[in-house]
C-alpha cells in the first residue's frame, strides 16, 4: 500500500501508509441495487476551472463532469437530492445557475427514470428591511413553478428572507400553508439548522427547537395531504426522534415521512428503533456512496450487522467533515470527489476550496481511509500530494 507524509496537528509531518481496501463497486449487472429506505444523496457541483472569471462572484460549473457524478450515484441506487446546499445554494450557486442545474439533471434523470428532487427556496430575494411576507410568498412561488413546470419534484428549502421577516409562527404557517396548498403534488419539506446557516437561527418563529417543532408539525397535520416529508438537519439524533415518532402515531401525518439530514447521527436514525426509521436525504452520501450503497443493501436483506459493519466507520469521517463551521462542509465533500477521480482539480464556485486548511485536509484523508472509500489509493496519494504541494507543504 502506498505511503505519504501528511500534516499533523501538532505541527510536522508524520508518514501515512494506506492500510485498508477499497469497498468493491456494485455488480455490473446494469440494475441499480434496491433498498428499503429512501435514499436520496445531496450532489455537489464540479467547477469549471479553465474559466476566466472571478470565482467568488461567479458560478462557472464543468456540466459534463457533474452530471457524470450523478449518474454514479444513480448507479450505487441513490436519488439525487438537487441545488441543495451540497449544491453551494446560497454559497456560490445563485438561482440563476441552479435553474441550469436543474434542467440538466433532470433531462438525464428521465432518460433513465432515475429518482430526483429539487430545492426551491427563496434565494434570489435579497433579504433586506424593505421584503414582505408576501415577497417571500411570491419568491417561493416562482420557484416551485420552475421546478414543477419541468415535472419535478419539490424540496422546500428553508428561506432567509423569512427567517429575517417573519415576526412569529403565524407569518410561518401563512406562507407554508400558501405554498403548500397550491402544490401540484407532496414536497418534501427542509428544516435546516443554524449550524448549517447561521441565517436561518429561530426558524419557524421560535428560537428552542423543541418550541419551533410544535409550529412545524402543525402545518404539516394542516397540510399533511402535500407533504411527503420533512428533512431535519439539525445535528441532534434525539430531536429527530421526537418529530419522527409525533409524525409515525396514527392520523393525518402517519403517512410522512422523515428524511434524515443529520450527517452526525445518521447510522442509528437511518436503521430505526421499535417505532419508527428515518429515510435518508443526506450531504455526506455524496462523499460515501459506496459504502451507504452496500451499507443499504445490506440492510434490505435485514442484515443489520452488516449495515452497521460497513457505515460505522463512515461516521468519523462524516463527523470530521461536517465539523464546526458546519457550512464549509462542501470543501471536504468536493476534495473527496477531486481524491476519487470524479474531477481533475480542486477548485470550487465562490472560492471554497480554500475554506479548510492542509490539516483538516490530512485527516479526512485518513479518515476516508478508514471508511474504504478511497476508491483507488494510488491516485488519491498522488492528488494528495499535489494538493499539499500547492499549499506549500513537503
Amino acid at each position: 500500500m502506498p505511503t505519504i507524509n501528511l500534516p499533523t496537528a501538532g505541527g510536522g509531518l508524520a508518514p501515512y501508509a494506506i492500510r485498508n481496501e477499497p469497498l468493491p463497486a456494485p455488480a455490473p449487472n446494469g440494475r441499480p441495487p434496491r433498498f428499503n429506505r429512501i435514499a436520496y444523496s445531496a450532489a455537489h457541483v464540479v467547477a469549471d476551472p479553465f474559466a476566466d472569471n472571478d470565482p467568488w462572484l461567479d458560478a462557472a460549473i464543468d456540466w459534463e463532469r457533474t452530471i457524470a457524478f450523478r449518474h454514479y450515484l444513480w448507479d450505487m441506487g441513490l436519488g439525487v437530492a438537487e441545488a441543495m446546499d451540497t449544491a453551494q445554494r446560497g454559497m456560490g450557486l445563485d438561482w440563476k445557475a441552479a435553474q441550469a442545474l436543474i434542467r440538466r439533471a433532470q433531462e438525464a434523470a428521465k432518460g433513465r427514470n432515475a429518482l430526483i428532487a429539487f430545492g426551491a427556496g427563496t434565494d434570489h430575494l435579497a433579504a433586506g428591511p424593505d421584503v414582505t411576507i408576501d415577497d417571500v410568498i411570491g419568491a417561493y412561488e416562482e420557484q416551485v413553478e420552475f421546478v414543477e413546470n419541468l415535472g419535478g419534484r419539490v424540496i422546500l428549502m428553508a428561506s432567509r428572507a423569512l427567517a429575517r421577516v417573519a415576526r412569529g409562527p403565524d407569518d410561518y404557517a401563512r406562507v407554508y400553508g400558501r405554498i403548500l396548498s397550491q402544490a401540484k403534488g407532496p414536497m418534501i419539506l427542509h428544516w435546516l439548522g443554524g449550524m448549517f446557516d447561521p441565517a436561518l437561527d429561530g426558524y419557524w418563529g421560535r428560537a428552542d427547537h423543541m418550541e419551533a417543532m410544535d409550529i412545524c408539525f402543525d402545518i404539516i397535520a394542516d397540510h399533511a395531504d402535500k407533504v411527503d416529508g420533512i428533512k431535519i438537519s439539525l445535528l441532534s439524533k434525539e430531536k429527530e426522534i421526537v418529530m419522527r415518532r409525533r409524525l409515525a402515531k396514527a392520523g393525518a401525518t402517519a403517512a410522512v415521512r422523515m428524511y434524515t439530514g443529520d450527517d452526525f447521527n445518521y447510522l442509528d436514525l437511518i436503521l430505526g428503533d421499535e417505532v419508527a426509521y428515518s429515510h435518508a436525504l443526506l450531504g455526506i452520501f455524496d462523499a460515501i456512496a459506496p459504502a451507504a450503497s452496500a451499507a443499504l443493501v445490506r440492510l434490505a436483506a435485514n442484515d443489520a450487522d452488516g449495515f452497521k459493519e460497513i457505515l460505522a466507520p463512515t461516521v468519523s469521517l462524516s463527523r470530521h467533515i461536517f465539523k464546526s463551521p458546519t457550512r464549509f462542509y462542501k470543501t471536504g465533500v468536493v476534495f473527496l470527489a477531486y481524491l476519487n477521480g470524479f474531477q481533475d482539480h480542486f477548485v470550487m464556485i465562490g472560492g471554497q476550496q480554500s475554506a479548510r486548511s492542509p490539516v483538516h485536509m490530512a485527516e479526512l484523508f485518513r479518515l476516508a481511509d478508514a471508511a474504504r472509500v478511497l476508491r483507488d489509493p494510488d491516485v488519491a496519494v498522488d492528488r494528495m500530494r499535489r494538493f499539499l504541494a500547492l499549499c506549500g507543504v513537503f
